[in-house]
């Protein structure tokens, strides 16, 4: 696309809507009388991969798995279609919506004083340190419940960003109780979900589209400046996934999102951007109480609503797809699910964040190349040869020349790295692109 905005989006939207109702129509796949799906036809024009940029034999690959799984083929069932899931940012993205929507909330005054001025009713897993530089730099611009002047008070600003992306106080010092990365939370990114507090979930929505229409509106390569603080500016939207998740609709499959970014950030642009429904999108989940969010966060399978130690992350993330998508109950949502007909038949992620999800998948995985050691080290040693390597859309990084470190990475929980067998990989290279 030529014009970065949703306005454009919402119309490519309503044109793909179109495109997938004509493909229905082609399968005889109208609604009957009784409002279910019909079988379909045995031969169909249905849409294909056509965009260009894809690695290798990857979009043959994927055309040939929804020619298989989909509508074409005899074993395709309208009341149990075949689920892919996809992370959203870096995935479906470039660039990360987490961070776009912080610097948008800091930089518009969004960010409202937490109750008695205690940076502890935000996120508990705040060090003390930080918690006393917060205190410092934003306790005397705002009673609580009210806005922080964000924008014309750099300090205050400055100590907000430095907890979210360098995880230390402006000083240095350390920003988070203990270490921020777990099997199933990372504190600096439930720290975005959690500086919602205090809003009208519709105003959250709002403050969304914002921020996106933002950095859509921004040229490649263009940076935003946070208190002090120079970053990323820019987002935009991959047109080889959103062509992707568009023929994987027409086609009859179930695309759901899950992301470690909030569940209102990405469900106000989702449906507009990529034509995934609100519904369809899973990703942090703060508790709403008298009609505002919280800084609490919905809990998965042992994890309590409330406890603040689960998100949309790692193993929380397959936790979540159990839990929404395929609604297992509490005991069954954290672990890997036993029944490969209860999983997805395609995933895709960028990051070891979405390394558990993406491997459960049992058809095919697409890995977009950040260099994220332990996805890179699965997509590379490429058990049963179902990984799809894939250099970033836009702008790719250099390919890395040295080997992934597959044999010695060590996971969250301090094991070493496997892949879906439970087998170790040795050290791997990245091919020539």
């Amino acid at each position: 696309m030529k014009t970065h905005d949703l306005a454009t989006y919402r119309g490519w939207r309503g044109s793909m809507a179109a495109a997938a109702l004509l493909g229905a129509a082609l399968l005889g796949c109208a609604d009957a009388d009784d409002g279910t799906l019909t079988q379909p036809a045995a031969r169909a024009d249905l849409p294909t991969l056509t965009t260009s940029g894809w690695f290798g034999a990857n979009r043959d690959r994927l055309d040939a798995m929804i020619t298989a799984l989909g509508r074409r083929s005899p074993t395709w069932d309208a009341s149990d279609r075949p689920v892919v899931v996809f992370d959203w940012d870096n995935t479906i993205t470039k660039n990360d919506t987490g961070d776009r929507f912080t610097f948008w909330m800091i930089n518009h005054d969004k960010v409202l004083q937490p109750a008695a001025g205690d940076w502890a009713n935000v996120s508990p897993h705040l060090s003390d340190a930080a918690r006393a530089a917060l205190a410092a730099a934003c306790g005397a611009l705002a009673p609580p419940g009210q806005p922080l002047p964000t924008s014309t008070h750099p300090a205050c600003a400055n100590e907000i960003y430095a907890a979210y992306m360098l995880e230390k106080t402006v000083a240095g010092l350390p920003a988070w109780r203990y270490a921020t990365v777990t099997p199933y939370a990372n504190y600096t990114y439930q720290l975005t979900a959690q500086i919602m507090a205090g809003h009208k979930p519709q105003d959250i929505r709002r403050f969304a589209r914002a921020a996106f229409e933002e950095g859509l509106a921004a040229p490649v390569g263009a940076t935003t400046t946070v208190g002090t603080y120079v970053d990323n500016g820019w987002i935009r939207i991959y047109d080889q996934v959103r062509e992707l998740i568009a023929v994987l609709q027409a086609n009859g499959f179930d695309v759901w999102i899950v992301t470690a970014s909030p569940q209102l950030v990405i469900e106000a642009v989702a449906d507009d951007l990529v034509g995934v429904e609100p519904d369809h999108v899973i990703g942090i989940r703060q508790l709403v109480r008298h009609g505002r969010v919280t800084a609490d966060t919905a809990g998965c399978g042992p994890i309590a609503d409330g406890a603040n130690t689960m998100i949309t992350f790692d193993e929380g993330k397959r936790c979540w797809i159990n839990k929404v998508v395929y609604r297992e109950p509490v005991e069954a949502q954290l672990p890997v699910n036993p029944d490969p007909t209860r999983r997805a038949v395609f995933a895709a992620g960028d990051s070891d964040t979405d390394i558990a999800f993406v491997k459960d998948a049992t058809v095919l995985k697409l890995a977009i190349n950040r260099a994220k050691v332990q996805l890179m080290c699965n997509a590379l040693s490429n058990y049963d040869d179902r990984w799809l390597f894939q250099p970033m859309f836009i702008n790719p990084r250099a390919r890395r020349t040295s080997a992934y470190p597959c044999s010695t990475t060590r996971d969250a929980r301090g094991a070493l790295i496997v892949d879906e067998a439970g087998q170790p990989m040795a050290d791997q290279f990245e091919p020539l692109y």
